[in-house]
């Protein structure tokens, strides 16, 4: 084991120690901060409470020319673990801890590298990603701070990502007139059944995207995660809310879509609101977000990273890119492992990103 991993593990099991569980959003300016701080000597370093547990630390050492951006929190664990999550394991080939893949090994390898080097360095840790609520990234924005590139970490399996889906959240309500359902119903009345037809024609709107494309993504997913409503079997429902959300590829207009999926209500939803969007990467028209995609791919190679294909998750790299910054995605792990009972991450993945890391600060 090189000497550059053995360091990145040993932060690594500090960082998973901290319990930056996303909600219940109660992470605070010590903790892993306060570490993090007391393990970059040299930097000149801020750190701001943007409240709602939003911390973000702002790390810069010489005059570098990328900032590295990784966030702190976590998704809640689950009962499913096998172990205590806060307590990473080391097996023979892979580390286990609630965010050892999305994202902490990468933060570990940053404080790692940035400690066997002397090169400038630049770096924004952040801890509400996981919250929908991007108060670290807008405040740091909203600063005008000028970077060549941002390079933010997600697990990529170490390879430049260039391009991903938007998101956009929706919450519907629909009202109804409630009555005794056995008889003949007005197709208007029960709230439950215009949620279900509007669900009917939104699948179809989806399918007519089928072969829409860019970058090397395809279409548009879409996904109705809940409806709840209703009184019981024999009565007609006189409310229903449903929630749904949409993952658009950069090409697409995502207030045309929003206008339509509204108007697939029959009658009109009595609510209809977006509750979170998150651009796509790259952001702008189909012209400006190709454009991105070309300087990013300029930096990859400058840097000398693998570039891999578009994904289809969303990352705060597009808010950096909808900002005006060359923005790409690189990080240790894949993301199939984010998010799960016993998350891991490869000691392989660790070893490259760190060692990447070293390489891009030199010095």
């Amino acid at each position: 084991m090189t000497e550059l991993l053995a360091d990145t593990l040993d932060h690594l099991e500090r960082l998973v120690s901290f319990d930056t569980r996303n909600p219940p959003r109660a992470i605070a300016a010590d903790g892993i901060f306060a570490y993090i701080r007391a393990q970059l000597p040299g930097f000149e370093v801020e750190v701001s409470d943007h409240g709602a547990g939003a911390v973000s630390l702002y790390a810069v050492r010489g005059r570098p020319r990328h900032l590295f951006n990784v966030h702190l929190d976590t998704v809640p664990d689950s009962p499913h673990w096998s172990a205590d999550p806060h307590a990473m394991r080391r097996l023979d080939d892979r580390v286990v801890g609630l965010g050892v893949c999305d994202i902490k090994g990468a933060a570990a390898a940053l404080i790692a590298a940035a400690n066997a080097t002397g090169g400038d360095a630049a770096f924004l840790f952040s801890s509400d990603e996981e919250a929908n609520d991007p108060r670290c990234i807008a405040a740091f924005l909203a600063r005008g701070l000028s970077y060549e590139a941002v390079l933010v970490a997600e697990p990529t399996q170490c390879e430049a990502v260039l391009a991903h889906r938007g998101i956009s959240s929706v919450l519907m309500r629909f009202a109804g007139t409630a009555g005794h359902a056995s008889g003949r119903q007005d197709p208007a009345a029960s709230a439950l059944h215009q949620a279900v037809r509007w669900g009917g024609r939104a699948l179809d709107r989806v399918e007519s995207l089928a072969h829409a494309r860019f970058g090397g993504l395809t279409g548009l997913r879409f996904n109705i995660g809940r409806v709840e409503g209703g009184i019981k079997a024999n009565m007609i429902a006189p409310a229903a809310e449903l929630r749904f959300g949409f993952r658009p590829l950069p090409s697409m207009d995502v207030d045309a879509l929003l206008a339509d999926f509204a108007g697939l209500a029959e009658p009109a939803a009595a609510h209809f609101e977006e509750t979170f969007r998150g651009p796509s990467l790259p952001s702008g028209d189909v012209a400006r977000a190709e454009e991105r995609r070309l300087a990013a791919r300029d930096v990859a190679d400058e840097l000398g990273l693998p570039i891999g294909n578009a994904v289809d998750f969303w990352t705060e790299a597009s808010l950096f890119s909808a900002a005006g910054h060359t923005a790409l995605v690189y990080g240790p792990g894949d993301i199939a492992q984010a998010h799960t009972a016993d998350e891991w991450v490869s000691l392989d993945q660790l070893r490259t990103y760190a060692e990447s890391v070293r390489r891009i600060l030199g010095g």
